[in-house]
């Protein structure tokens, strides 16, 4: 694994970045940590030269939006691997994170060793998901049920109101395209309407930092 590794650590907590980026400083002595605190904050930080090679995400800080923050983030940065580390602990979240582009999930609970694994897997291509979702999220459903970045751009531009003539200019596709991306996008996410899609979206259990 190479050395000097960029990874964003982006969280609304100081004490929790502090935490998590010692977790990752463990494993790789060597990275380069940058620290943000909500949403635009951590767009501009992935997308900033030279680019980030990890981004460990909270999902309940500002500008996240339940889970089109991560739709967001896929759209926008497609490379980079997302390692959501996060006080939900509700079985469903991991399940609905990796729907939406994340390689993997920690509970803020865990070891700060089990969160330096975790960053160590997703670093190398794989995903880390608590007990059977490692695999659930795997070869035999995750890739297949996973947005893929042009379905979370058509969900995030869905989910701020657009209709398909608006998102189809937007995006330089033709209409017959976002639809197609329409029926995989409720396919995915197990939904039969858009208003459904966007409360998927949306969807997080409050609670926790």
């Amino acid at each position: 694994m190479s050395q000097g590794q960029r990874i964003v650590v982006a969280d609304d907590h100081p004490m929790v970045r502090r935490a998590v980026g010692e977790a990752v400083v463990k494993v790789l002595p060597d990275a380069v940590l940058v620290e943000v605190g909500n949403l635009a904050e951590t767009m501009a930080a992935v997308g900033a030269a030279p680019g980030a090679d990890l981004l460990l995400l909270d999902l309940n800080m500002p500008g996240m939006d339940g889970f089109t923050g991560i739709a967001a983030l896929r759209a926008a940065h497609p490379a980079v691997p997302i390692l959501v580390v996060t006080a939900h602990e509700d079985p469903m979240v991991p399940k609905s994170a990796a729907q939406f582009g994340a390689a993997g999930y920690v509970p803020k609970s865990a070891p700060l060793a089990v969160i330096g694994e975790a960053v160590q897997a997703v670093l190398a291509g794989g995903e880390w998901f608590p007990g059977d979702q490692a695999e659930a999220s795997g070869a035999e459903s995750g890739a297949s049920d996973e947005l893929t970045p042009q379905q979370a751009r058509v969900l995030v531009l869905l989910a701020e109101g657009k209709l398909n003539k608006q998102i189809a200019h937007e995006m330089s596709i033709t209409e017959a395209t976002v639809k197609a991306h329409m029926t995989a996008i409720f396919r995915k996410l197990g939904v039969k309407s858009r208003t459904q899609a966007v409360i998927a979206a949306r969807s997080l259990t409050k609670g926790g930092a």
